[in-house]
């Protein structure tokens, strides 16, 4: 299966979502900062499974209805920072779904997250992570998982890998950075945390008006 993860940067890209659907043809979308409200029911060959309600800048995602089978959703809303408390942007940072592919009658969870901005600490941003991936576990014992999103954790990767690991996930980079911004900030912010899945390819996708660049992600499950 083909998943594309993107920050839409408060809404602003969202107008590139229908070349990028056409173009990549993924079987999962997971967006972060859109304006739920105003995202369409369909973009392509993909149907809305649910956002998320209470953010000023939401999460949503997309599935290709002929290959799975909506049988659960769940919002999380995770550990606040002085960011959220202060500015409220954002409290549901995780949206799941318990999906069942049609063909193979295999069932997985997938989730679009979006960490505590850069203000916050890494230690708070590994404790969302944790929690997030505990709640997806919730939609179903001992099923794969695969969050992607924005993680806002520029440095220390090998930290948070190796504390992913002890939690049985695996951490998954692209192949190139996904921030930029005024030409100095730049890193890996976007990647995926899973658990039973092959991880085949995770590409970094061209850059468009969002400081984030889309990330594809090929897997398998196991």
């Amino acid at each position: 299966m083909k998943v594309i993860s993107y920050n839409l940067r408060k809404h602003k890209a969202a107008d590139e979502l229908a070349a990028l659907v056409e173009q990549h043809d993924p079987d999962l979308l997971c967006l972060q900062e859109c304006l739920t409200t105003s995202l369409p029911e369909r973009i392509g060959s993909l149907q809305l499974v649910d956002a998320t309600q209470g953010n000023r800048l939401g999460l949503a995602l997309y599935s290709r209805t002929a290959m799975f089978h909506v049988e659960d959703v769940r919002t999380v809303g995770l550990k606040k920072s002085l960011h959220d408390r202060v500015l409220r942007p954002a409290h549901e940072r995780v949206l799941g779904a318990r999906l069942r592919d049609i063909d193979s009658g295999r069932a997985f969870v997938v989730a679009s997250f979006h960490a505590a901005p850069l203000t916050a600490l890494n230690s708070l941003r590994r404790h969302q992570i944790r929690a997030a991936l505990d709640a997806l576990a919730e939609l179903g014992t001992g099923l794969p998982i695969l969050m992607m999103g924005d993680y806002n954790y520029p440095v220390f990767k090998e930290n948070l890998s190796q504390n992913i690991s002890r939690h049985g996930y695996a951490m998954t980079l692209s192949d190139d950075h996904t921030y930029t911004r005024y030409r100095v900030f730049r890193g890996h912010y976007d990647f995926a945390t899973s658990t039973g899945f092959r991880i085949d390819r995770m590409q970094t996708l061209p850059q468009g008006v969002s400081d984030h660049r889309p990330v594809v992600v090929e897997a398998e499950l196991d």
